[in-house]
């Protein structure tokens, strides 16, 4: 399937995902070096934190290629078998963290969005989270304050763009995680805000 000009393709399990990791790996961290993550990655971090899906036979990778480059990918996997972080907050909020689906980043070069990636993203996870026997599906996107010194005047939230695709923010629901912003010399801890959808 292509979208505009851009190939989409999807993989699930370990086999399949795995030799996708490193163009995954320096995707991420090219996107997610931008406005609100501001994440100043590195391959050997990112080796770990994708070890979780290059292990999951329940895993996706959608990406979307223009000729041979990765230049977006949307992945998820069983919430079980994420980091341990991003469970306890659901757990809490009433939730069982074993009937849920993940869905991790959905990241796309600049000069590749608005060509209905993004919404293709959300339905090819939550089409294998159902396939898979799920009924939830949860996400969680990074807070940051309004008058952060990063922020552009441009930045425009995508809360109104995850309501559209039928997801709803799960008040107190705040996953923390760890990583080193640009021009910092060590991580901080970040808020994650929880969104949910009944598939």
């Amino acid at each position: 399937m292509a979208e505009g000009d851009l190939r989409l393709e999807t993989m699930t399990g370990r086999a399949a995902i795995a030799p996708a990791i490193d163009a995954l790996a320096h995707l991420r961290i090219r996107v997610f070096r931008d406005w609100p993550y501001l994440y100043d990655g590195s391959v050997a971090y990112e080796a770990q934190y994708l070890s979780a899906f290059a292990n999951s036979d329940g895993a996706i990778l959608v990406a979307a290629y223009a000729g041979d480059a990765m230049v977006g990918a949307s992945t998820g996997l069983p919430l079980a078998h994420e980091h341990a972080d991003f469970s306890a907050p659901l757990a809490r909020a009433g939730y069982d963290p074993d009937k849920i689906f993940y869905c991790a980043e959905s990241v796309l070069l600049p000069e590749c969005r608005g060509r209905g990636a993004y919404r293709s993203f959300f339905e090819r996870r939550e089409a294998h989270a159902r396939a898979l026997g799920f009924r939830t599906a949860a996400f969680c996107g990074v807070l940051r304050p309004d008058d952060h010194p990063a922020r552009p005047e441009t930045h425009a939230p995508l809360d109104p763009i995850w309501r559209r695709f039928g997801y709803r923010k799960l008040d107190g629901a705040v996953a923390r995680y760890s990583w080193t912003d640009v021009g910092d010399s060590e991580e901080t801890a970040k808020s994650m805000q929880y969104w949910i959808k009944e598939l």
